[in-house]
């Protein structure tokens, strides 16, 4: 789950330390050390948006299967969020970023930070507003006023985004400050819950739980999301680095779109096997997830990639939402174009 949104002070602060430690951060579970024989890109540090569960077993698969590795990456890790993305990458501390286009662009216009989005993973957004179907049963955003909200730090931008272009007025709902932990609305703390429809509710599903989602994508705030954001200086001196990490990663994606049993297991019993993740869920989740990865667009163009369409709907959904932004600005597709045009076996 990505957390999204960031105070400046925050910001600034955590570049500034940044800026004085760019060490590589120490190795995750799974990650692979093993010195390329070829194109030497270096050392590979990957800031994730969540902890490491199924949600980047395409990274997983990269990485395990020696993609990365004959990408010209010496060594690769994965760094298990939430964190500070933008600040993770602007800083120069982690090559690649995972994140989304509304937390990109406010750092591109508050914070003036080099950054661009290369390729996305979900084509369709996982966003939702959780609510138990016995109770709130929220089912559309005018069900919304006069209900509780439980909200994480750093994700009520995002919320008050869905109540300004559904026409609701903030002083209507009641947003509770939460954790990560859906058990707020199981409990009755909230009426409702931000979360994924890949993650938490399916979860709750999984406990017994009836529930009910309002997906953000359906209800005014399309966009693609797990985004791969990286820094100008990157595009402009690391060019090969950054193609060749898209070329080894749209193969790990393809592998685990295809074989969702082996991503559960890198999942559960490799990278998260600090987690205790249960294999019925992490797989519920897969096969969730894979529907917002692949589209026609994804059939035509490939993984990863992200369409004109696309970017159009993602910047009315941000100018909707307050941050208006220009696609230049705040995309660059030019590298992922020339992966598949390099690599053609890559749509087969």
């Amino acid at each position: 789950m990505t957390v999204l949104s960031f105070s400046k002070s925050r910001f600034v602060a955590v570049l500034a330390a940044a800026a004085l430690a760019l060490t590589a951060c120490g190795g995750g579970d799974g990650d692979s050390s093993t010195a390329s024989t070829e194109t030497d890109h270096g050392a590979l540090t990957v800031q994730l948006s969540w902890v490491k569960d199924i949600e980047f077993a395409g990274e997983y698969f990269a990485d395990s299967k020696g993609y990365y590795k004959e990408a010209g990456f010496s060594s690769v890790n994965l760094v298990a969020g939430p964190g500070s993305t933008e600040t993770q990458v602007a800083s120069g501390k982690s090559l690649i970023g995972i994140s989304d286009p509304i937390t990109v662009a406010q750092a591109i216009n508050n914070e003036q930070a080099p950054l661009k989005i290369i390729g996305a993973t979900y084509q369709k957004n996982p966003f939702t507003i959780l609510s138990l179907a016995n109770k709130a049963n929220i089912t559309k955003p005018a069900d919304l006023v006069g209900k509780k909200v439980g909200v994480q730090t750093g994700n009520e931008g995002l919320f008050k985004a869905l109540l300004a272009v559904n026409g609701i007025k903030e002083s209507d709902v009641t947003i509770v400050p939460v954790q990560y932990d859906p058990s707020v609305l199981t409990n009755g703390e909230v009426d409702g819950y931000l979360a994924f429809v890949t993650s938490e509710s399916i979860t709750l599903q999984q406990r017994g739980f009836k529930v009910q989602n309002l997906p953000f994508a359906d209800n005014g705030l399309p966009f693609v999301t797990e985004s791969f954001v990286v820094s100008q200086d990157s595009i402009d001196n690391k060019r090969a680095a950054l193609e060749d990490f898209l070329y080894a990663t749209i193969r790990g994606w393809k592998d685990a779109v295809a074989d969702t049993d082996g991503a559960v297991d890198l999942a559960v019993k490799n990278y998260g096997k600090t987690l205790d993740l249960d294999a019925a869920t992490q797989k519920l989740q897969a096969t969730e997830a894979n529907k917002l990865i692949q589209s026609d667009e994804t059939a035509t163009n490939g993984l990863l990639t992200i369409s004109d369409t696309a970017i159009s709907t993602s910047l009315a959904t941000l100018k909707a939402s307050g941050v208006e932004i220009g696609s230049g600005d705040l995309f660059d597709t030019s590298l992922i174009a020339e992966v598949y045009k390099d690599h053609p076996d890559l749509l087969k």
